[in-house]
């Protein structure tokens, strides 16, 4: 089963939303599927891509552990971790239809029959006011779902705090979570992503501001190399019954090794589309299981990327609801064929096919390539 080509596929999805992907071809006919998704680095992902095709095409695509291998100190940082963590993603494809098994069974075994998620309403949420989010939730929670996740923050960035619009978007954001939890009541979860806004001083502010409405979680207060303030910053939250969780966009084992041991966060976010896919972060969560920290991958994007962590989160012991991205484009679920990724009453269900048990409508997808976005989603200063 030799590689005969590696092809970057961008797809855009709405207006905001390109999803990228990898389809890597064999000489017998069979495709593999992985996502590379990174919001407007598309050009970037496509030239790591021909790069990565060049020195593969030809290769023994069962291989994997030599092909795949993640380099932390990879040249083109995130871009080329994203594209190595989908061709590892297209990989496990492969060897799963050679032998006829779905990926969840080549990695051991499915320790659970459906895998938990939570609903990120952030995309969802129409228009973004008070009413927009609660009525998102409210959606969610409608169709099964237990926790949801919202980022009320935007546009509030630290460094402009002196501008007086810096606070208002504070209080606005503390009064979406508010309407949220009066939306959804006391029974269902809420996780609050702050996307890195915050300063070590405004994330110990905002842990007090928000305790009261009894966050499952804080994600992402700070920057991510802040250990000692993010360690602070947990212990303030644990007092007040929260979690702390963070860390969607490192990758590799060495990377997670040395949060896992500074103490920074209870719950860690490993994106199967940069972390170095599944066998790097069965590695991560094996990790933190040895020192008591839950695992809940990142898991916004398209339906490549979930399809794949639903296999990886089935074989995790320290598994805390996976995310998934609520509300945005029901091309979610019409732009693959094959296992059906509807949400069954907040749960996912397992596939039994060979492989991924997914793949990509490629005819419907060349309809409506990538786009570049004049305007990011996300302040460019927070990643």
């Amino acid at each position: 089963m030799r590689i005969a080509s590696v092809e970057f596929l961008g797809v855009n999805v709405t207006p905001k939303t390109n999803w990228s992907f990898l389809l890597v071809r064999t000489d017998d006919g069979r495709t593999g599927t992985g996502e590379c998704t990174l919001a407007n680095q598309e050009a970037l992902l496509e030239a790591e891509a021909a790069r990565l095709a060049v020195n593969v095409t030809g290769e023994d695509a069962r291989a994997r552990n030599r092909l795949a291998r993640l380099i932390p100190h990879a040249p083109g940082g995130l871009v080329a971790h994203a594209v190595l963590s989908a061709f590892e993603q297209a990989l496990c494809d492969l060897a799963g239809q050679e032998a006829g098994r779905p990926i969840h069974a080549l990695l051991g075994g499915a320790l659970r029959d459906r895998v938990p998620l939570y609903a990120n309403i952030n995309r969802g949420a129409n228009p973004r006011t008070q009413e927009g989010f609660a009525a998102a939730a409210r959606r969610a929670v409608a169709e099964g779902f237990r926790a949801v996740k919202l980022a009320p923050f935007e546009p509030l960035v630290w460094e402009d705090a002196a501008d007086p619009a810096q606070r208002a978007a504070y209080a606005e954001g503390i009064d979406r979570i508010a309407a949220v939890r009066a939306a959804v009541g006391r029974d269902i979860d809420i996780m609050v992503d702050a996307h890195w806004r915050f300063s070590p001083g405004g994330a110990a502010r905002l842990v007090q501001d928000v305790a009261p409405l009894a966050l499952f979680w804080l994600e992402c207060p700070v920057s991510e190399a802040n250990h000692a303030e993010i360690r602070r910053i947990r212990s303030i939250a644990n007092d007040r019954g929260m979690r702390l969780a963070g860390a969607e966009t490192l990758a590799g084992l060495g990377a997670y090794r040395t949060i896992i041991e500074a103490g920074c966060y209870d719950v860690l976010m490993p994106d199967i589309k940069y972390a170095g896919g599944h066998e790097e972060i069965r590695r991560i969560a094996a990790l933190a299981h040895t020192a008591g920290v839950e695992i809940a991958p990142h898991n916004p994007t398209g339906p490549v990327c979930h399809a794949h962590s639903v296999h990886l989160c089935a074989t995790l012991p320290n598994l805390l609801p996976l995310e998934v991205q609520f509300g945005e484009t029901d091309r979610f679920f019409t732009l693959v064929t094959g296992h059906d990724l509807r949400f069954a009453q907040g749960c996912a269900t397992l596939p039994a096919a060979p492989g991924l048990g997914n793949a990509i409508d490629e005819g419907g997808a060349r309809l409506t390539p990538w786009q570049p976005m004049p305007k990011p989603w996300l302040d460019p200063r927070l990643g």
